[in-house]
């Protein structure tokens, strides 16, 4: 799943673009930039993309945004084996994932804060995403494990260890 929101710095607006493994709740990819243009959802998707290299298709979701009907988009679909699922018009329940993503990090992190740039809120990001949220918050939907150790340990099991 894939979303975009916006971080208010003094600098002004700062697009955070994610890509979310549903499986786990962990965040595979992330950018942020200064203007909301399809270059910021391919980066965080081709980070997803590097991070998992994925060996069969994988349906990739999102809302009928620009950046994700643009033909960028759709050629770095095809190049990398993904198939595109689009929310209906108007209906935000199917990005709930990204929203609740999104309004957690906002919450615990981002309003507490107030940026001066937009590499101050980059740098907070990056230390929310990969420092806590991935491996560290604890999500009712993963028995109360990190998105990481979810992974790990659902790894472990497939293993037969």
């Amino acid at each position: 799943m894939t979303d975009i929101t916006y971080i208010r710095t003094l600098e002004g607006f700062a697009y955070l673009a994610v890509v979310i493994d549903l499986y786990s709740r962990r965040v595979v990819g992330w950018s942020m930039q200064s203007r909301q243009t399809t270059d910021v959802v391919l980066l965080a998707l081709h980070m997803a993309v590097w991070r998992r290299k994925p060996k069969v298709r994988v349906l990739i979701h999102s809302d009928q945004g620009s950046q994700f009907t643009s033909m960028d988009w759709a050629a770095f679909l095809r190049a990398h084996n993904l198939e595109h699922s689009m929310s209906r018009r108007g209906n935000c329940h199917d990005n709930a994932v990204a929203e609740s993503f999104f309004n957690l990090l906002k919450r615990e992190r981002i309003r507490r804060r107030a940026y001066r740039t937009r590499e101050e809120a980059r740098r907070d990001v990056f230390d929310y995403i990969e420092m806590f949220y991935n491996p560290k918050r604890k999500h009712a939907r993963n028995g109360m494990l990190s998105p990481v150790e979810f992974e790990r340990q659902r790894k472990l099991r497939a293993e037969g260890v």
